[in-house]
């Protein structure tokens, strides 16, 4: 009897650690790994983070320079089935291979023009100092990206190394998982 009180008592103490774990990443805090090398020199590929899932959690935008992971899937909608299914332990199991979480910088928000001209950045005719880049960017456009609501324009630090806003598109608002808090060395 004592044995199976023992193994039932260890049975629920599993239970509720990992309920809690799961309710911490769905809502609070996960884990990633930086996948490429698009956010160079800031984070390196492979590098792991740590996200607050906060503002997500609660439809929240990132501030502007915040590094922010992304679903890659723009083009449909997510739901909170999406926020179960990226539980690390489901996504071991499952082995999700049909989308990628991007790591990129906040560069504008909802109502922002957003220009390139000659390898140099602008938000709304602004200058943005960028000391965080890798290398100046060869990049220039004549096109003028204004963000529509509910919407980010996001871009990697390697910006001549980087699948972002430039190609992909808006990255709509409930694509936005959480904001970078930390980073393993």
């Amino acid at each position: 009897m004592k044995v199976l009180k023992s193994i039932a008592d260890w049975i629920y103490t599993f239970a509720i650690a990992f309920i809690i774990t799961f309710l911490i990443s769905i809502f609070l805090f996960q884990p990633f790994k930086v996948e490429g090398h698009s956010m160079d020199p800031t984070l390196h590929n492979e590098q792991r983070i740590f996200i607050s899932k906060i503002q997500h959690t609660l439809s929240g935008l990132p501030e502007y320079g915040d590094i922010v992971v992304i679903d890659s899937r723009i083009e449909r909608e997510r739901s909170f089935k999406d926020d179960v299914l990226e539980f690390p332990l489901f996504q071991l199991i499952l082995r999700d291979t049909d989308h990628a979480y991007y790591v990129k910088r906040v560069i504008g928000k909802p109502g922002d023009a957003i220009e390139i001209k000659n390898g140099i950045l602008y938000r709304n005719d602004v200058v943005l100092e960028e000391t965080y880049i890798k290398e100046p960017m060869n990049y220039s456009s004549e096109q003028k990206w204004v963000v529509p609501e509910d919407h980010l324009f996001v871009m990697g630090d390697n910006r001549n190394n980087s699948l972002d806003s430039r190609s992909i598109g808006f990255i709509p608002a409930e694509h936005f998982l959480g904001v970078l808090v930390w980073k393993m060395p």
